[in-house]
């Protein structure tokens, strides 16, 4: 089987920065399913996984457009530092979520002064170039409450 719409794709994968540092990988864990052709990875590593059958392996650099975007200077926000609890921890790089309606939304925080928290709403990886290096170990078709759901589950059962 290939990896197409609505196939169930597992693989090995290492990620890495421009300097080779490595910001995510399985190597050591299990294998990561995803559910192809539904967005539940970065758009230009499912582009290049397209056609992909059991032990193709492969180095694909994915552009920061094809990624998790390019860094958008709007999602760099003050809110009032007495929206915060007067207990909360707050640093550069501290990672806190606005709640909303749809669900919350993580931020980075970037700055803090007596009056004003300095917000980031793009992803951490946002603005970078990735380096995934791949393994497929398995393809196969999805079932039908993985397509109800939008996404692949485990072999151990469906987990939210």
């Amino acid at each position: 089987m290939k990896a197409s719409n609505d196939m169930v794709v597992t693989m090995h994968y290492t990620l890495t920065d421009d300097s080779g540092t490595v910001l995510d990988s399985s190597a050591g864990h299990t294998p990561m399913n995803y559910l192809h052709g539904h967005g539940n990875i970065v758009p230009g590593l499912e582009k290049a996984l397209e056609g992909a059958v059991a032990g193709f392996k492969s180095k694909v650099t994915v552009p920061a457009a094809e990624g998790y975007g390019e860094i958008d200077p709007e999602a760099v926000f003050e809110a009032p530092r007495e929206h915060f609890p007067d207990d909360m921890e707050l640093a550069p790089g501290v990672l806190v979520s606005s709640g909303g309606a749809h669900g919350s939304t993580p931020l980075t925080v970037v700055e803090i002064t007596d009056s004003v928290v300095v917000l980031d709403g793009n992803h951490p990886l946002a603005g970078k170039i990735l380096h995934f290096e791949v393994e497929i170990v398995e393809v196969r078709a999805a079932t039908r409450e993985e397509m109800t759901h939008g996404h692949a589950h485990s072999g151990d059962g469906h987990h939210h």
